[in-house]
């Protein structure tokens, strides 16, 4: 059983930055690959970031890419989602997720409660 913890949200400009941290419990996140997820009000939840420390792979979407880094620190067992130049339409609650099926997979077994951004001036 894995517990995770969103935080790091909060309201920002367009153009500004947040980091997003997702700490775990219950299990250490190295066996894991982890992503981030976001859903906007009346939007389908998307995939964000994902980083595969057993196979040494990220993936972003291609949105977010040159702006967006996703990181781990295993001894902290916590995942960061780096966001820079921030758009209004990154706009969204921000989850953290878990699968054991690499990064491109319908599966995925623990998640975060969320934690809100809001990017607006």
């Amino acid at each position: 059983q894995v517990q995770l913890v969103e935080s790091g949200g909060g309201l920002v400009q367009p153009g500004g930055s947040l980091r997003l941290s997702c700490a775990a419990s219950g299990s250490g996140l190295d066996y894991y690959d982890i992503g981030w997820f976001r859903q906007a009000p009346g939007k389908e939840r998307e995939g964000v970031a994902c980083n595969s420390s057993r196979v040494g792979s990220t993936f972003l979407l291609d949105s977010v890419k040159g702006r967006f880094t996703i990181s781990r620190d295993n001894a902290k067992n916590t995942v960061y989602l780096q966001m820079n130049s921030l758009k209004p339409e990154d706009a969204a609650v921000y989850y953290c997720a878990t699968t054991e099926f690499g990064c491109y997979s319908a599966s995925w077994d623990y998640w975060g409660q969320g934690t809100q951004v809001t990017v607006s001036s």
